[in-house]
């Protein structure tokens, strides 16, 4: 079916998203007698039914009648991009699609406010993606996405013109959108775009490993982030599931490799070059949610702005750790201010932002 554009604004974002669904987030604080009734890991990340999905919002309204259910834009991909707009003044985009009702209207009103190009959002008749967040006393995020019936933007719908004049495009491992995720990444090294690829999930990483092992050796990605858990999956059975020997294997494949540690911070490698960079901000999260996002946000800021590989971490920490603050993967006016505040003790660039 012919998909509808929104109009285009002037000028190609410099980092452009790739998010083949819209999606929002139900993020709620939960204990853990209701993360036990809830089938899965806790933890991960598992997809769920629409019926699944509804029955644990229904769940959720019995549980936390004094907390309010936070909705927002979600997904990573969303989290990195609008990150970089609002927290850094990077002019980004997002290509994708999302549906004709309340949840793709809310969607594109939150990444449209927050700065980021909606042009290459492509509205289609149907359901918007949704995923419910749970999180712990301990910050700790439990992932139920449902994407079975959302619309999607396909790989034929991809055109030259969404990647012409960009100098980046983020993507997140997703297998079942493969095909998509491929031709992306073609037209945007034909355009002369570099490319940055979070791993998504240890369960992604596990389940469609050796897909993703064929991606990351394609010598295409740029640029791969991986939390401990995904990197321990990368290489398991094979050798000692380590960050160190991850890291190594990325680096191997992408100009920048980094593996982040959570609250121990992260290593990363560029070259033969290799650094470790603590952790900024609070030793304990309120939510973990988007941490990794966010961290990409300030380490794609710190390439574009060519800080060096040390730099581009600590910033990137302060911008990982804005947003474990507060709850969901979006960051609060307050937490950009402390982050801006974190950059400026540290000598790192302030950015000059003008809302």
């Amino acid at each position: 079916m012919v998909a509808e554009a929104l109009p285009k604004s002037p000028g190609a974002p410099l980092v452009l998203g790739l998010q083949p669904a819209a999606l929002i987030d139900n993020v709620a604080p939960v204990d853990c007698s209701l993360l036990d009734q809830i089938p899965g890991d806790r933890g991960g990340s598992i997809p769920v039914q629409k019926d699944e999905l509804e029955h644990i919002l229904k769940e959720l309204k019995t549980h936390i009648s004094a907390v309010p259910l936070k909705k927002m834009a979600g997904g990573s991909v969303a989290n990195t991009v609008r990150g970089l707009s609002v927290g850094f003044g990077v002019a980004t985009g997002i290509i994708g699609a999302y549906g004709d009702d309340e949840q793709g209207q809310l969607f594109v009103s939150n990444m449209g406010f927050s700065g980021v190009s909606i042009s290459r959002l492509r509205k289609k008749k149907g359901s918007t993606g949704q995923c419910v967040c749970l999180v712990d006393d301990s910050g700790n995020r439990t992932m139920r996405p449902c994407l079975s019936s959302a619309v999607k933007i396909q790989a034929d719908e991809l055109n030259k013109e969404d990647f012409t004049g960009s100098k980046w495009l983020v993507v997140r491992y997703a297998a079942l959108d493969l095909q998509l995720i491929q031709t992306a990444i073609r037209i945007a090294k034909q355009e002369g775009l570099s490319v940055s690829l979070d791993l998504a999930s240890f369960e992604m990483v596990r389940n469609y490993r050796s897909e993703l092992r064929q991606l990351l050796e394609s010598g295409n990605i740029d640029l791969c982030f991986a939390n401990e858990d995904e990197a321990a999956e990368l290489l398991r059975g094979e050798q000692e599931p380590c960050p160190e020997a991850a890291l190594e294997y990325l680096s191997r494949h992408c100009r920048w490799a980094v593996v982040t540690l959570g609250a121990k911070g992260c290593i990363a490698k560029h070259d033969k070059e290799v650094v470790q960079v603590l952790a900024i901000g609070e030793s304990v999260a309120t939510d973990a949610t988007g941490a990794g996002d966010l961290f990409a946000s300030g380490f794609l800021y710190g390439l574009i702005k060519g800080l060096s590989l040390e730099e581009c971490c600590k910033v990137g920490s302060c911008s990982g750790g804005s947003v474990i603050r507060a709850l969901g993967g979006e960051v609060t006016p307050e937490n950009w201010q402390w982050m801006h505040k974190q950059l400026q003790l540290k000598d790192l660039p302030v950015p000059d932002i003008r809302n």
